[in-house]
Parts: structure tokens; C-alpha cells; sequence
């Protein structure tokens, strides 16, 4: 993967809305060595995304508190598009209400550059137990600025084809491990059966541009669409863009999951625990939260093609410092804790080798146990991590950075209200055509920020 943060741009980061223009506000940013209360017990906050990995971290926290009797761990969890839009107000303001927040691959890059997160670099040189260059090379670029890390992976991620191995057999179907759209389609709508209670495939409908267009961009840029041009020209009313979003919209109708609407990472992974589809495409990080059939039945493909030969994204939940924080080492403290070598070998021992949080560190696929949890799907989560090139995500050349993103302070909300008229469509409220020309409009907007 190229270096996502050493490339120079000479661009304007044009605050967006959540009121950031108040980003402004002068706020003492305190540097390495910043501390917290007085030598008694300090607590800080964290404001994570309610998903099974930061559910693990929680349940973890009184080993943690039990080896660091000074500290005190205060986990705030909401679901993504609250949490982002809370840590986002938060950092702009320099209100410093979170010490730590999970923000993601995204985020990292364009908060480091606005001054908003702790540069970790003094941290890790003074703790030589931390290992930074043990952490998957994809991963620590996506997460550094200007050669610093701004924060630390919990776990990384690409995309996949998730699948019922014995429910396509019994239809007689062999998924491949390069699949096609094409293929998929053919196997969802085979195997679909709702009379039985039984779905073709989940994939995510809940707008949000972390959600619902995660999985969509994919499927966009391996028909060959993209979201600019090399001017910052809006390319959504195009006929790739027309192409993808109708096979997208389509295979919910025919194949998908019931109200598919407000269907996002936690629905769809629990519709595949609970059997009620048959495959799913989505993070490569589900994988570690299968039950009952679903892991003990479960095949895996690399993110399905059309023309692009490798169309899975990068993406890494992670653990930043706020700058405004004034509990920082502490806040360190539980951050090398809760990223560490130790911790993967923690969660295995006391919550299951399969809930080991993949994709951050080359040392726990050295570890037996988790080799033999893994087995099915860690390859798999490997080679989609380190095929997945960010600076060349579509077929067609792109002036940004980013697979299911574009590197823009503007993407955030230019993202969940393009993802609102593609829900529209979802919910046979809105046609195609008008969805896109919608979301060119928006897009031509925020591009003309970029265009000199």
C-alpha cells in the first residue's frame, strides 16, 4: 500500500458543519508528560464505538485497573454515527470531555493536521515494550501524519465475502475465493428463501457514510466509478456510478435482508448468527464474532469484482489522544495496555482465541492458538489488507486518498447526506437518476474547495 500521509497536498481543509468552525477556539494543547490528579486516582474517559471488540475492551478494564491501581477507566459507547458526531463536537471545541476516542483510518490524518490529537511519538520512544514496528505496515501508515503516529490500531480490517458453506451446498453452489458481483448475485438469489425465514445476503442499507456507503463504494469503484476527477470534478452522474448503485439497490430487492433501510454492521451480523442469510459482505473483522452455526459453517471469500481486480477497503478503529486532554499519561497508559502484544493474548485466554482483535499486530498471527482460531479467515484478512491501495482505488486516476472515503474534512457530511438519498432509493422512495443527481450536486459542491 503507498504511504497515505507523506504525499504532499496543497489543499484548503475547509471546516465542516457539527459546528467545527468553532475548532478555532484557542485551547492550551499540552504536550507529552501531561498529567493528571494529583497523585491520587485519575480517571479518564473514553468515548468508543459501541461495537464487540470495544465490548471485550470493557469487559477487560478491571484487569487493566487491577495492574494500574492509579487509574480509573470510564468507557462511554454509542453507536457510530453518535459517537463520531459526539468526539467529533468534542476535539473541534478542545472541550477535552474524552481523554481517548475511537475514531478511525479516516479521522486520523486530517484531525492530526488540525491539531486536534496528541502526537504519540514521545510516548512510544519512552516505552520500549510497545513494539511499533510489530504493527502491520498498512496499518501504521494509514494512522501516521507527517511520519508520527496519531494514533493506535485496536484492530484493522479490509472487506470480505462471509458465507454459509452448507446452505450453498445444499444449492449445489461453490463460491469461489475470487468471486465476482455476478457470482454473488447468482448464489444470494439461489439460496434466497423468505418464506423459510431464510435471506440471500446482508449488506448494509443504514445511511451513514461509515455504514451504508462502506460497502457500496467498493462495489462503485470496482465498476469503475469515482467520486472525483483528477480536477475535483463530481463524477456521481456517471454510468458506473448508475451501474453500481442500481446492482447494489437491486440485490437487496431480490436477495437482501428485510428492511435492508436500517440494516448496518450490527444487524447484518447478527441476521448471520442467528441464520437468517445466507452470506454477508462487510468487514473482515466479523469473522471474530461468529456463533453457533455461522462459525463452525462459515466460508470466505476475498470482497467481490467487477472490473477492479482487488476492491476491498482499509480501515482500523483505533485509539486517539485528545490534545486537549490534561490526563494524558494516564490516558497512555491504558492505550499501550489496550493495543499491546499482552492484550491479544488476554482476550484469548479469557474471551476465546476468535475474538482476538485482528489486523494490528504481525505477532498475534505467530500465535498457535490464535492460528488455529483463525484458520478460515485470517489469509483472507492478511492479503485484502495489504492489497488494498488507497491512493488507487478505482480503475480511473482519483486526486484523493481513501477506498470507502475520500481524505476530506467535507466527506463526513458530504458522505451521510449523499448515503440519505441512496436510503431513499433503498426504500423505493426515490429512483436512481435522482439520487445521483443529488449527490453530484453536493459532491461538485465540496469539490470546488479543492479546485485551483
Amino acid at each position: 500500500m503507498s504511504d497515505r500521509h507523506l504525499r504532499s497536498r496543497k489543499r484548503q481543509f475547509a471546516i465542516p458543519a457539527l459546528g467545527l468552525l468553532l475548532a478555532f477556539v484557542g485551547a492550551a494543547c499540552s504536550g507529552a508528560g501531561g498529567g493528571g490528579g494529583g497523585g491520587g486516582t485519575t480517571t479518564i474517559t473514553v468515548g468508543s464505538v459501541d461495537n464487540p471488540s470495544m465490548t471485550d475492551l470493557k469487559k477487560l478494564v478491571p484487569d487493566f485497573e487491577s495492574a494500574h491501581s492509579g487509574i480509573k477507566v470510564n468507557i462511554v459507547t454509542l453507536p457510530e454515527d453518535q459517537i463520531r458526531q459526539q468526539v467529533t463536537q468534542d476535539v473541534a471545541t478542545q472541550s477535552g470531555k474524552f481523554d481517548l476516542f475511537t475514531i478511525g483510518t479516516y479521522e486520523v490524518p486530517l484531525w492530526a493536521k488540525l491539531g486536534w490529537l496528541q502526537d504519540l511519538a514521545p510516548y512510544i520512544a519512552k516505552d520500549s515494550s510497545y513494539a511499533p514496528d510489530d504493527l502491520i505496515p498498512g496499518i501504521k501508515t494509514a494512522l501516521s501524519y507527517q511520519n508520527d503516529l496519531y494514533a493506535v490500531p485496536f484492530y484493522g480490517e479490509s472487506s470480505m465475502l462471509m458465507y454459509r458453506k452448507d446452505l450453498l451446498s445444499a444449492k449445489g453452489i461453490t463460491m469461489p475465493d475470487h468471486p465476482t458481483w455476478a457470482q454473488v448475485a447468482a448464489a444470494a438469489q439461489a439460496v434466497n428463501n423468505p418464506s423459510s425465514g431464510l435471506n440471500g445476503i446482508c449488506l448494509r442499507g443504514l445511511p451513514g457514510w461509515g455504514e451504508q456507503l462502506a460497502p457500496l463504494d467498493t462495489v462503485v469503484n470496482t465498476y469503475g466509478g469515482r467520486w472525483f476527477d483528477q480536477s475535483w470534478n463530481a463524477q456521481l452522474n456517471t454510468p458506473q456510478w448508475h451501474d453500481a448503485l442500481t446492482f447494489y439497490v437491486n440485490l437487496l430487492k431480490t436477495a437482501g435482508e428485510p428492511g435492508a433501510g436500517s440494516a448496518g454492521f450490527t444487524e447484518c451480523l447478527n441476521a448471520y448468527n442467528n441464520g437468517k442469510v445466507a452470506m454477508w459482505y462487510d468487514a473482515t473483522v466479523a469473522a471474530s464474532f461468529f456463533t453457533g452455526d455461522a462459525a463452525k459453517n462459515s466460508g470466505y471469500a476475498y470482497a467481490p469484482t467487477k472490473v477492479k481486480d482487488w476492491s476491498g477497503w482499509l480501515w482500523a478503529w483505533t485509539l486517539a489522544m485528545g490534545s486537549a486532554s490534561k490526563k494524558k499519561d494516564a490516558a497512555w497508559t491504558f492505550m499501550d495496555w489496550a493495543t499491546s502484544k499482552n492484550y491479544a493474548k488476554l482476550v484469548g485466554s479469557k474471551l476465546g482465541w476468535a475474538r482476538v482483535a485482528p489486523g494490528t499486530r504481525q505477532s498475534t498471527y505467530s500465535i498457535p492458538e490464535y492460528q488455529a482460531a483463525s484458520q478460515g479467515f485470517a489469509q483472507v484478512t492478511l492479503d485484502s489488507i495489504a492489497h488494498a491501495d488507497v491512493s488507487h482505488p478505482t480503475v480511473d486516476p482519483v486526486p484523493y486518498i481513501g477506498i470507502q472515503y475520500v481524505d476530506i474534512t467535507e466527506f463526513q457530511q458530504l458522505g451521510d447526506q449523499v448515503s440519505q438519498e441512496f436510503a431513499k432509493v433503498i426504500a423505493g422512495n426515490e429512483t436512481v437518476d435522482a439520487a445521483l443527481q443529488k449527490a453530484q450536486a453536493l459532491a461538485q459542491t465540496a469539490g470546488k474547495n479543492y479546485q485551483h
